[in-house]
């Protein structure tokens, strides 16, 4: 027995000498900076890049770059395996000048015989900049500039006219006669048409405030005024005399925005407003539908736990609400973090729609009539519904993601209109990104797993794998001359019961015998999500990992994919649950044995840092260091579309937002806080941590600060600054937990 012992020892003692000497051999990082250079070839491919379904979804387009810089458009056919080159910059120069031709975006014709090209892009906010537009032929290899200016452009859906937004009004331009035609004049500034403001563009996801109908003969838009809305200002304190930037921004129970719909008739350039009533509200979503001259018009009180969808009539503006549903917490429109900019569905040749709805608990599907009826739920069970892909109206059939298999996955499945059918199409687990063409004919999944490097299929709907467009036999070739550590997915059960999905990041060398300091890496806020089982490049994590740290990541509650009583805990009540759970994972972790209890840090950014400044204040016993960066610490003094979805109108929870306010325990500080901002961060305000860091001082608290007078919402504003704030974060953590 004694023997056995002694060679299983032996044989372990030898088995851990041959790892250390094969870790030994791969490369290991001593800076930040190596990291990011050491780290590039474990990200692979992503496979075609700008893909466009073109052809009535019989073909896509992609981008590459010639070898002298040009800017190519190339189609592929799946059916004949074809390529083909459609257009290159290579010697075209832009209309009379000898100024070489560089697009930004493009747009198809929905016939496919015509780009519209976004170019000379100057940024305003998030989403949307001033462009200019030009048309080119695909047949005649012609190139003209059809809009200069312009925040917004459009080729009409029967390729015959390009709409566009300028200076607040609305323009179109026709092709065949090579003129332009003014649709509305009465812009002035905090005053516009066809354009949102700041709050409605980055609280509500879309840039361009105007649809062409179907049939090419209307334009609805947005008017919108900003103009009592209270203006804030920022600097970089730039010069001998700063310069001011101004933007309408309402707080919290500030005046908002106003908008109304209104709708043009290109032909006679006349103007109709839908009588859908604002009543202190926000219209969020419009939508042509398939019945001619007919269009939904979603309304959201100001709570956003109320809404209601109204039919309009276009030629009378008249308007009904034909569907409402109410909610005792905040109602979802779109998902930011997903990239879903709908949870409407109307499509285009079927005179019925769909709304993603959490009413049953779960994120799921319904059918209705255009008179508002339930025709019946599609989806159903202890899952979500996370984004629909295409609608198939000739096989009435819906393609969709979901979290069936498991919330750190994302599987595509099919099923019929009447809820019936339903199969699931992709196979390997891990997380599938679905771009399928609108007509449901093929598309491209690029799917990968924390083990297994992304991979790029184009399939057909069925799932039949037309043609592999990348394995990334690359990465596991690096992947041999990296000490690349992969993370291990893991559960705990939260003080209140709840199932916890985090992930674990060990450090290189691990010995369970070790005790290790440890980051929690958060984001946190409401629907979003940390973890997934997908493959994973940070060169972050990568960093602390090679340098003796552990580091985990959670799925706190709050988060999205786990139904709607998880998420909506935090509803008028913010920090504290998803704070809960980040302390309840640490402790879960000391727990283990090879985690120091005395050197924890916490790190997050925008509502990471607010995160992570509330857990060190609410849990100083358990963290710390605090890693702060551009964090919100008064919901207060955040935009008031944001704030009051998830905290309620400040006049029904003022008590909540003082609450939910990490300034109200600044006197909690034990710890370390690093905190940086930037005073040109025009989402969330550098108000917010100066207000913190007085509360701090107030409590005669100290702490570590770090402004950057230039760059916007991410701190940094070019690489070296981007260095030198994630070596200052480095370099605290070291100092004090090391």
């Amino acid at each position: 027995m004694i023997r056995k012992r002694f060679m299983q020892l032996f044989s372990l003692l030898l088995l851990m000498w041959c790892f250390s000497v094969s870790a030994q051999e791969k490369q290991t990082f001593n800076s930040f900076q190596e990291a990011m250079a050491g780290l590039r070839p474990l990200g692979g491919n992503s496979g075609p890049s700008n893909v466009n379904w073109i052809n009535d979804g019989q073909a896509y387009s992609f981008t590459e770059t010639g070898e002298n810089g040009a800017q190519i458009i190339k189609s592929f056919n799946p059916k004949t395996q074809e390529e083909k080159l459609i257009f290159s910059t290579e010697g075209l120069k832009v209309p009379e000048t000898e100024d070489a031709f560089q697009y930004v975006s493009f747009q198809w014709s929905d016939d496919s015989k015509y780009l519209l090209f976004q170019t000379n892009f100057r940024p305003v906010w998030r989403r949307s900049g001033i462009s200019d537009y030009y048309y080119y032929s695909i047949e005649d290899k012609t190139l003209d500039l059809v809009a200069k200016d312009a925040q917004t452009a459009e080729l009409s859906p029967n390729g015959k006219k390009v709409g566009y937004e300028r200076g607040g009004n609305l323009f179109v331009f026709d092709l065949a006669n090579k003129q332009e035609t003014q649709l509305t004049d009465d812009a002035e500034d905090g005053f516009y048409n066809g354009r949102f403001g700041w709050a409605y563009e980055e609280e509500f996801g879309l840039a361009q405030a105007w649809e062409w109908s179907h049939d090419s003969e209307y334009i609805a838009f947005w008017q919108s005024d900003e103009r009592e809305v209270p203006i804030f200002q920022m600097t970089d304190y730039q010069g001998t005399h700063k310069e001011w930037v101004e933007l309408p921004y309402p707080q919290v129970g500030d005046t908002n925005p106003t908008v109304k719909i209104g709708v043009i008739n290109i032909s006679k350039q006349s103007k109709e407003w839908m009588q859908v009533p604002l009543e202190e509200g926000y219209i969020p979503r419009i939508y042509w539908t398939a019945e001619k001259e007919k269009l939904a018009v979603m309304h959201l009180n100001r709570a956003q736990t109320h809404m209601k969808l109204f039919m309009a009539d276009v030629t009378t503006g008249n308007a009904n609400m034909i569907l409402e549903e109410k909610s005792d917490a905040w109602i979802d429109v779109f998902d930011f973090f997903a990239g879903i900019m709908h949870y409407a569905f109307f499509p285009k040749d079927a005179k019925e729609f769909f709304w993603i709805s959490d009413k049953d608990g779960y994120a799921h599907l319904y059918r209705y009539s255009y008179e508002g009826k339930l025709q019946n739920q599609v989806t159903t069970g202890n899952w979500e519904v996370v984004f629909v892909h295409a609608v198939d109206s000739k096989k009435k059939k819906i393609y969709y993601s979901s979290t069936e298999d498991s919330p750190l996955e994302r599987q595509l499945y099919v099923v019929n209109f009447n809820g019936r059918g339903k199969k699931k199409i992709t196979e390997m687990e891990g997380r599938h990104n679905i771009d399928m063409a609108p007509e449901a004919t093929y598309f491209i999944d690029r799917y990968s797993n924390i083990n297994t490097p992304t991979k790029i299929e184009l399939k057909e709907a069925s799932g039949k794998t037309v043609k592999m467009l990348e394995e990334n036999k690359e990465v596991g070739e690096a992947l041999k001359n990296v000490a690349f550590v992969m993370p291990e997915l893991s559960s705990f059960e939260n003080g209140e019961g709840d199932k916890i999905d985090f992930s674990i990041y060990k450090p290189v060398g691990f010995d369970a015998s070790q005790k290790y300091p440890m980051v929690v890496d958060v984001y946190g806020g409401p629907g979003a999500q940390s973890v997934y089982n997908q493959w994973s490049v940070s060169a972050w994590h990568q960093y602390l990992l090679h340098n003796g740290y552990v580091v985990i990541q959670v799925n706190n509650r709050g988060g999205g994919a786990y139904g709607r009583e998880f998420e909506k805990v935090v509803y008028k009540n913010l920090g504290h649950a998803e704070a809960q759970d980040f302390a309840d994972a640490v402790n879960f972790m000391v727990n283990q044995g090879y985690v120091d209890a005395n050197k924890v840090a916490i790190r997050g950014h925008s509502y990471g840092g607010y995160m992570s400044s509330f857990s060190i204040l609410n849990h100083p016993d358990v963290f710390k260091v605090a890693l702060v960066g551009a964090p919100v610490t008064d919901w207060r003094l955040y935009d008031s579309i944001y704030a009051e979805r998830y905290m309620g109108l400040e006049e029904d929870n003022e008590d909540g937002y003082i609450n939910s306010s990490p300034t109200t325990y600044a006197k909690n500080l034990t710890g370390h806080m690093f905190i940086a901002h930037s005073t040109m961060d025009e989402n969330v305000h550098v108000q917010n941590t100066f207000q913190l860091v007085k509360g701090l001082i107030d409590n005669g608290k100290d702490h570590d600060l770090k402004i950057f007078p230039p760059g916007a919402h991410g701190v940094a504003y070019n690489y070296p600054s981007y260095l030198l704030l994630m070596n200052n974060y480095i370099n605290y953590l070291d100092k004090y937990l090391k």
